[in-house]
C-alpha cells in the first residue's frame, strides 16, 4: 500500500497538480491539508473518475482536510467531536488501515492565541491516538507545523523565538509518538534532511531553505512492512507548485 501526505495550499488553484500527480503516481491513500474548499466545491466526480472515493472536511477560504482512497473508504470521522471551530482533521479506514490527515495549527507567534490554540490541538490529538484500538493499523500524516528536531530545519538560528521549533511543540508531537508511534520518513533516514517544506519568497526551494513538517506516523504494524518512505520533491518544482511536497510511505501488511 502506498499513502502520502501533501499540503496543497489550495485545491482550487492546484488542482491540475493534483490531478496530473495522481494520473502518475496513483497511491492507494492520499490525505490533503489546506484544500480551502467547501465540501460543494470540492471535485468528488472528478476523483471518481480517477477511481477514488474521498471524503472531505472543509471550511471555505482556509484550512480543509480531505481522503482519498482507491481502496475503501469506511467509518469517516470529522474534528474531534466537539466545538472546535477549524477543519483540520478528518479520519477514515481505508483498505483496513485507520488513517488520519491532520492540518495542525500554525501558531503564528510564541504570545498569540493561535500558539495556545496549536498545542491544545495536539493534546486531543494525542488524546484521540491513546484511545485506537491496537488491532488496527494506524497512519497518522498531514502537516504538523512542527519541525520535530534543529536537523529538521536548514538554520535553527532563524527560528529562535518562533513557532514550528520552540520546545512545548516538539514535546507535543514526543507525546503522538509515546503512544506508539514512529515517525517512518525519519526512521528510515536518519541521516537526510528530507525536507518537505520551502518558503515561495527568496529563492528558498532553489537554496534547499526549508523544513521538514510534513511527517506520517506509524504503528508498529506498518512499520514492519515498510519499505520506503520520502519526499517527492519533483511536485514542488514547475509550475504553480505547493508550497509543500509530498511525502510518501509504502508497505505491505
Amino acid at each position: 500500500m502506498k499513502i502520502v501526505t501533501w499540503n496543497v495550499n489550495s485545491l482550487t488553484a492546484r488542482w491540475a497538480r493534483v490531478r496530473g500527480w495522481l494520473e502518475v503516481h496513483a497511491p492507494d491513500v492520499l490525505l490533503l491539508q489546506e484544500t480551502k474548499q467547501t465540501d460543494v466545491k470540492f471535485p468528488f466526480d472528478e476523483l471518481a473518475l480517477l477511481g477514488y472515493e474521498s471524503a472531505h472536511y472543509g471550511q471555505g477560504q482556509w484550512n480543509g482536510v480531505a481522503i482519498l482512497s482507491k481502496v475503501g473508504l469506511d467509518d469517516v470521522t470529522r474534528g474531534f467531536g466537539d466545538e472546535d471551530p477549524e477543519a483540520r482533521l478528518i479520519g477514515a479506514t481505508c483498505g483496513g488501515v485507520r488513517v488520519y490527515s491532520c492540518y495542525v495549527p500554525n501558531g503564528r507567534a510564541l504570545d498569540n492565541p493561535h500558539y495556545q490554540y496549536k498545542l491544545q490541538w495536539l493534546a486531543k490529538l494525542r488524546e484521540l491516538l491513546v484511545e485506537r484500538p491496537a488491532s488496527t493499523p494506524h497512519v497518522v500524516g498531514g502537516d504538523f507545523n512542527v519541525a520535530p528536531s534543529d536537523f529538521d530545519c536548514y538554520d535553527p538560528a532563524a527560528f529562535v523565538g518562533a513557532t514550528h521549533v520552540s520546545e512545548p511543540e516538539r514535546s507535543a508531537l514526543r507525546a503522538l509518538e509515546a503512544t506508539g508511534l514512529v515517525d517512518v520518513t525519519r526512521a528510515l533516514h536518519p541521516e537526510e534532511p528530507c525536507y518537505s517544506w520551502w518558503d515561495y519568497r527568496n529563492g528558498a526551494f532553489r537554496r534547499g531553505w526549508g523544513l521538514r513538517i510534513d511527517l506520517l506516523f506509524v504503528d508498529a504494524k506498518v512499520l514492519a512492512g515498510t519499505r520506503a518512505s520520502y519526499v517527492d520533491r519533483d511536485a514542488r518544482k514547475g509550475e504553480k507548485p505547493s508550497d509543500h511536497a509530498p511525502v510518501v510511505v509504502e508497505f505491505s501488511l
